[in-house]
């Protein structure tokens, strides 16, 4: 029978060729990156080894001559050796390669890492760093809060503890860099880790989010620097846009400031949402030609003008409400460096006071529905002249409103974490230089939120809006400016005052060492977001338009007086009447 058969095994090895090349092309054999292989791509090899196998048996059926039976299992057995050892067996050595070729350059390996997070993200880290040899990066132990991975092996890279081991486990592994693999726990739990990780003096990245672990995007290019901004500790302020932005939804919508960091991002959020027109209205052309460039790539079929005019120009201002005629205005442009205002107050006043009054005229001729305007924290109580040239602006919001059809509203909120001008990009500047960082008092603090937070909230308070409000965020804690520079000398890597020194220099003109978020007289309502509040409007002195007249003369008449006019309008407004410094 033997002999009998071997008679027909050309006819079934020519078959079983055709099949099995049918197979595995259908099943993308020949179309991995076998350097990369794992369980899928096995998978694949025995889904196939085993569909050839059965053709083998149909065709053993038609045959004349009934084969051997175990031959069905040598035939499967040799596949699986054939097929799989060969592509794996080419990983494996490229593997081990890789590793010996490590060990054998370990004066080469630029860093030894410690990966937090012993789940899927890490495991993914690890492996590329072990298949990628052009990474010299040596990832040497795990950390997990798991009890049950204490002691464990991945890639025979050790689990050796929790976070509590963090410090100790990261001088005893002598480790340069520590990546965080956590993408599914909260803020707040990211900020207590790494709150223990920048007292290693490591270098840190961390995966951006639960999006890139969905997304099968998780790799070292993914990971990205930690910010100041992760060390904060308070959870995200939670808006749901999708509920919200309904008002923006074929409406026309313009933003002044549109180019600024808070203006831009609200042109990007307010795009997501299908405007009927998106107008943007900066007097800077470089940002304004940015931001256009980015929301054409993005969203090519929003229909976006962008316009280079200022707010001082009320015939401009006039003639863009006239053809455009928008139905939602966000007005964010304005002059906000607290020590450049200082000298040169009435360039705050100018700009941001009549700038405002400018849009409020236009908005409120043109029958606009809806009035935003973003406001600060320095407009409470304040003591420097751009503070209190928003509270003007908020003052004028809050008139209009009483006698306008348009719902005029203001949302204050502190710094913007990031935005142009913001304490963080100096003092990363500074520590590029070899410092030292510059803060004007060890006890100042600020309350801080992020430029997206900041954004929402403003998109929040236009469906919330009904008039005359000033919405303020709760932004929790205030942060002491000092513990937030030698957080980030910390996050570089350096030790504050050793490797980067931190030099006072004086609280500048103007300044004061806390923000507050509302005045005495406001009081505070609630709205459906408990972390948004609603400030009770105050009463204004009914010759208030009178005042603002008097206030354009003496501004534009460069009236040394300036300071004083405004207190006279703005009682909670304190200055130092002995002021000398700028042009009076």
């Amino acid at each position: 029978m033997e002999l009998s058969f071997l008679r027909y095994s050309y006819y079934l090895l020519s078959g079983l060729i055709v099949s099995s090349l049918i197979f595995f092309v259908l099943l993308r054999l020949y179309d991995s990156l076998w350097r990369y292989a794992s369980v899928n791509e096995l998978l694949n090899v025995i889904i196939a080894s085993v569909l050839s196998t059965i053709f083998y048996c149909i065709l053993c059926t038609i045959c004349p001559v009934t084969p051997p039976i175990s031959t069905v299992f040598l035939y499967l057995l040799i596949l699986l050796m054939l097929v799989g050892g060969a592509r794996f067996g080419y990983r494996f050595l490229r593997l081990y390669a890789t590793r010996h070729h490590l060990l054998g350059r370990g004066e080469h390996i630029e860093s030894r890492v410690m990966i937090i997070g012993a789940g899927s993200a890490g495991e993914k880290i690890l492996r590329e760093t072990l298949v990628t040899p052009k990474i010299n990066k040596e990832v040497v132990c795990f950390i997990d809060d798991d009890l049950s991975k204490k002691g464990r092996r991945i890639h025979n890279v050790p689990v050796v503890g929790g976070r509590n081991e963090i410090l100790q486990q990261a001088e005893k592994y002598h480790v340069d860099e520590i990546y965080i693999a956590l993408p599914s726990i909260d803020d707040k739990e990211v900020s207590e880790i790494l709150n223990i990780c920048k007292e290693t003096k490591c270098k840190l990245k961390k995966l951006p989010g639960i999006y890139q672990f969905l997304n099968d995007e998780i790799t070292l290019e993914k990971l990205k620097d930690v910010e100041v901004q992760d060390l904060l500790g308070r959870d995200p302020i939670k808006v749901n846009l999708e509920e919200i932005m309904g008002y923006v939804q074929d409406k026309v919508v313009m933003v002044t400031g549109g180019g600024g960091s808070i203006g831009s991002e609200l042109c990007r959020q307010i795009a997501k949402s299908h405007p009927k027109q998106l107008i943007i209205v900066d007097i800077y052309e470089n940002n304004a030609y940015d931001i256009q460039l980015e929301l054409q790539r993005k969203y090519p079929k929003l229909n976006l003008e962008t316009m280079i005019a200022s707010v001082r120009d009320q015939n401009k201002i006039n003639d863009l409400f006239a053809y455009y005629h928008p139905d939602i205005v966000y007005h964010a442009a304005a002059h906000k460096h607290v020590p450049l205002m200082e000298d040169a107050p009435h360039e705050a006043i100018k700009n941001n006071v009549f700038g405002t009054l400018n849009v409020a005229k236009a908005a409120d001729q043109y029958g606009v529905k809806k009035f935003i305007l973003i406001s600060t924290d320095k407009a409470v109580n304040p003591t420097n002249i751009m503070g209190a040239s928003k509270r003007l602006c908020e003052m004028i919001v809050q008139s209009f409103d009483k006698k306008s059809k348009t719902e005029f509203v203001a949302v204050r909120f502190g710094n913007v974490l990031g935005s142009n001008g913001s304490v963080i990009p100096l003092f990363k500047k500074q520590i590029q230089n070899g410092g030292p960082i510059t803060i004007t008092h060890p006890d100042i603090i600020r309350y801080f939120m992020t430029i997206p937070e900041a954004v929402s909230l403003v998109l929040q308070a236009g469906a919330y809006a009904h008039g005359g409000e000033i919405f303020v965020l709760d932004m929790g804690k205030p942060v002491k400016i000092l513990d937030m520079a030698k957080n980030l000398i910390k996050l570089s890597g350096l030790e504050p005052d050793v490797d980067i020194e931190i030099k006072f220099i004086g609280l500048r003109p103007g300044e004061k060492l806390y923000e507050e978020m509302l005045m005495k007289e406001e009081g505070m309502q609630t709205t459906p977001n408990k972390m948004i509040h609603i400030g009770k409007p105050i009463e204004l002195s009914h010759d208030f338009f009178d005042q603002l007249d008097h206030l354009y003369q003496v501004a534009y008449d460069e009236d040394s007086n300036i300071r004083k006019e405004v207190h006279q309008m703005v009682d909670t407004y304190h200055y130092d009447e002995n002021t000398t410094h700028g042009i009076k």
